[in-house]
């Protein structure tokens, strides 16, 4: 049966949600996979003036992927750069403080604790000889506490998820990508692509790859990730003369920020199992018929995830599907006018009519 199950499980978990900003709708599906790996977040109240939404694709096991999903938003809003009113930093530092969180004997003991039933069996064992310090791994405070223990010098985990998180803080709009899931935006009914999907055959991918010590055979890093950016993946973050940006494989977000308009409609995060079987356009397109039909925007979704499993296992639809639909509510802030563009070493503010480009410029 290898990594697909003779039936799909179809069965979803689906959500809903609303503020006087948004209202979302989400749905997630194991599909045909052996696994469900994809983990999701959507906590429209991140702070009073703040929502956030993130989809996590796991590779090799589902620990990282719900390690994000569980912490990622909170160091958003416990970093000094949100203190200081600079939100795209802090997302930005929040995406790598993930790899640094992960290492050590907490970071091991939370990955063993969200991972696969065998590692829990691991983790009890060892419990019966040691006991965790600290309290609950969700109160965070101020900091991540290191803990001691057999495992304090875990280097952090060999499997890896990518993380595609979307930021709204009044009218401004912070996306910030790690990997292949993607975040669009409709605007008029046009999909433009506020992510970029991080693949090694990539000028600028190989070319990090390639100086860090790694390879690409087969559109696969070292021969064996179909990704070039991923939290977790710390085999291939092993240079310690270089930073943690110029890794073989990095966490490394790129940010785009967006000053949203009147003319900005909704926004769909989802991981590349909804991606692999329709662009960017058909996926806006899909969205504008079903919500004139439909009541709840998680009823959009699950149509959505529908019409992109396979009839048969292999190939394209046969991936974990997970979706998130964020619908802006009108009026937005007049405010909402213009900015100019950043350079690119920064956060990138964009023009609403200078976003980068319709549809999918990989397909």
């Amino acid at each position: 049966m290898g990594v697909y199950l003779s039936t799909p499980k179809t069965d979803k978990a689906s959500a809903d949600g609303e503020n006087d900003r948004v209202r979302f709708g989400l749905s997630s599906m194991q599909g045909w996979r052996t696994t469900m790996e994809d983990a999701h977040a959507a906590l429209p109240n991140l702070d009073d003036c703040t929502s956030f939404f993130g989809v996590y694709d796991g590779h090799g096991g589902k620990a990282v992927s719900k390690f994000c999903a569980r912490h990622l938003h909170k160091q958003v809003l416990i970093n000094d750069a949100n203190s200081s009113g600079d939100l795209p930093a802090s997302v930005y530092k929040a995406f790598l403080r993930m790899d640094e969180m992960m290492k050590g004997q907490r970071g091991w003991r939370e990955l063993t604790e969200l991972g696969e039933k065998g590692n829990k069996i691991s983790g009890m064992l060892e419990g019966i000889i040691w006991s965790p310090k600290g309290g609950d791994s969700d109160n965070l405070g101020d900091g991540w506490e290191t803990e001691e223990g057999p495992n304090s010098n875990f280097p952090g985990p060999t499997s890896g998820s990518t993380a595609c998180v979307a930021v709204i803080r009044n009218d401004q709009l912070i996306v910030a990508n790690a990997g292949d899931s993607r975040c669009v935006i409709s605007r008029k009914g046009q999909a433009f692509n506020l992510s970029t999907d991080h693949k090694p055959d990539l000028e600028g991918e190989k070319e990090r790859i390639l100086s860090a010590g790694g390879f690409v055979v087969a559109g696969r890093v070292n021969g064996s990730l179909n990704l070039s950016r991923a939290i977790g993946d710390m085999e291939l973050k092993q240079n310690e003369v270089l930073p943690a940006e110029r890794q073989i494989v990095t966490a490394e977000p790129e940010l785009k920020t967006v000053k949203l308009s009147e003319d900005d409609e909704f926004i769909v995060l989802a991981c590349d199992g909804i991606w692999d079987c329709m662009t960017s356009q058909e996926v806006v397109d899909f969205v504008h018929k079903h919500l004139n039909t439909e009541d709840k925007l998680s009823d959009v979704c699950e149509k959505l995830l529908n019409s992109c499993v396979a009839p048969t296992s292999g190939g394209e639809g046969c991936d974990n599907m997970t979706v998130i639909i964020v619908q802006f509510k009108k009026p937005l802030s007049s405010a909402a006018t213009s900015s100019t563009e950043q350079p690119a070493a920064t956060p990138e503010e964009m023009r609403p009519n200078e976003l980068g480009g319709p549809d999918d410029p990989q397909k």
